[in-house]
């Protein structure tokens, strides 16, 4: 039984094959942090469908090419989601990212407050909606520049892009993205 998305091929083979699988590039933690920020107040299916022409507009999510953009033209583009605060934190949030290379990039960032494993949850309500080390990454990604991150956008992330494995224990993935995460962990744990 899947953690979510039964019954929407989009919804299952996002569950299945990307959500909770480490992201290690620069340009995949990208597009999770804006994927996120979009998801702030909709469903993520409505997400999920926009993100083909989200990709399109915003050159593959190549932070390079967003951090100069104008967001006025993006927001009659009736394919994206037309949020001018949302949009705006894609391109500053871009910029962050290409600001960040020189302290290590964003995958060294993201993943240096990747907590330790714990428990997998048996049943969605034991799925926390943010947690410590999400409130500290959030505070660190504001400090170096980033927006729309507060501490449950910034948990949603670390689950999308495997810094924590909340699929639920009887989920057919679970094991499969935790073998996945174990040889992308730093051997540091800074949020334990």
């Amino acid at each position: 039984m899947r953690c979510f998305g039964e019954g929407d091929p989009l919804y299952e083979r996002y569950h299945d094959l990307e959500w909770g699988r480490p992201q290690v590039t620069e340009q995949a933690l990208y597009e999770r942090i804006c994927l996120e920020g979009f998801q702030a107040g909709l469903a993520w299916i409505t997400v999920l469908r926009k993100r083909e022409a989200l990709r399109e507009v915003f050159a593959g999510f190549d932070p390079e090419a967003v951090a100069g953009l104008d967001v006025e033209p993006l927001l009659l583009d009736a394919r994206l989601i037309r949020s001018r605060a949302k949009l705006r934190a894609c391109v500053t949030n871009a910029a962050a990212t290409v600001a960040l290379r020189a302290d290590g990039g964003l995958p060294a960032l993201l993943w240096s407050i990747a907590p330790l494993p714990g428990p997998a949850p048996t049943a969605p309500a034991g799925v926390p909606a943010h947690t410590a080390a999400s409130a500290v990454l959030a505070r660190e990604m504001r400090r170096r520049g980033f927006t729309f991150v507060g501490p449950t956008t910034v948990y949603a992330l670390m689950q999308a892009c495997g810094l924590v494995n909340d699929h639920l224990v009887q989920c057919p993935v679970r094991g499969e993205v935790e073998a996945l995460r174990a040889g992308v962990r730093p051997a540091e744990h800074p949020a334990g």
